[in-house]
Formats: C-alpha cells, structure tokens, sequence
C-alpha cells in the first residue's frame, strides 16, 4: 500500500496546478492584446499600460536630432552596448558620440517601441529599429530587443543592451555581408 500525501500537499499541488493554468491563459491573453495594440499604435503597451517615461523618454532622444539628449538619459558612468556591433560605450560624452555617428551614418534613424515589460529596476522593451543606411539602395526596419538597467531612484539608464540581427539590417539595406561603415 503507498501511502497518501497528508491533506496539505495535496491542497498545494492542486493549487500550484491551478496557478499555472491561470498564468498561462493570462500570457496568452496579454500576448493577443499586446501583439493587436501594436498594430494599431506606436506607442508602447503591455496589458494595455504606457511605457515607463524612461522608455519613452529614450525613444524620443533616438529618435531626435540632439545626441545630447541620448546621452543625458545616463548615469554619469552608464554603459550603452550594441550586442550587434560589439561595441560598448561608457558614460554620457562616449554615448552621445555614438547618437551622434549614428545620426552620421543613418538616414531617419528611428526606433518605434511596440512593447514594455518592467521587473524592478529592469525594463525590456521590443521594437523597430529601421532607417536608411548612407549609401544603401535600400532602407531597413529590423526587429529589436533593448534591456535597460536604471539606477537606484529608476530616473536614470545605468546599462542599456541593444539586440538586433546586423546582418538584416545589411541585407535589407541590399549592402553586402562584409560591409563596413566609412570611417569618420
């Protein structure tokens, strides 16, 4: 004869099955709600919330003209990395140069943000990364993930990862595998 679990464990069981049922039909239904809101507008939403400032905050500055403003965005010893181009750029001066190159080498750099999800300090945001390589015959519109790590107050970007595929970008823009930017 197998003994019976006491009463108790059976309780959590049935309770842990049922969470996990619950969780999932709740993903499924803010994946729907998230992936049909994003087609209908270019502001960000998860579960039908506004992005966090800082997220749009940090769009608007991409999507400017005043490098300074990316770079602003920054604790005075944030870290911006483009997993991309493998290239990491530390503090506001470094990161502001690196909006400013791109404002150089992209026409109409722009990034759209579809989608937010905040766990503390951390936000992921998915988007659309697109512009028109200098010299490309062709524009690009990739997909992007970015996980932003703010500072203690979550007023400021301490460590902002970019994740696009650079050889879309280089075939949308009908630009060779190998291609490299001009110097500058």
């Amino acid at each position: 004869m197998t003994p019976r679990p006491p009463r108790a464990m059976t309780v959590l069981i049935a309770a842990a099955a049922l969470c996990a049922s619950t969780a999932a039909t709740a993903t499924a239904a803010t994946t729907s709600t998230a992936t049909t809101t994003a087609h209908v507008s270019h502001a960000a939403h998860d579960a039908g919330r506004r992005a966090p400032r800082i997220v749009t905050e940090w769009a608007r500055a991409w999507n400017g003209t005043n490098p300074r403003a990316l770079g602003d965005l920054f604790t005075a010893d944030g870290t911006y990395t483009d997993q991309a181009v493998g290239i990491t750029f530390r503090g506001r001066k470094e990161i502001s140069g690196w909006k400013a190159r791109a404002d150089r080498l992209i026409d109409d750099v722009h990034v759209t943000v579809r989608t937010t999800r905040r766990d503390g300090d951390r936000i992921s945001v998915e988007s659309v990364y697109s512009g028109h390589l200098k010299g490309a015959p062709k524009p690009f519109a990739v997909p992007m993930t970015t996980l932003l790590d703010l500072d203690r107050s979550g007023c400021l970007i301490a460590s902002d990862q970019d994740h696009y595929s650079l050889a879309t970008v280089l075939a949308q823009s009908g630009l060779p595998a190998d291609w490299t930017p001009p110097a500058s």
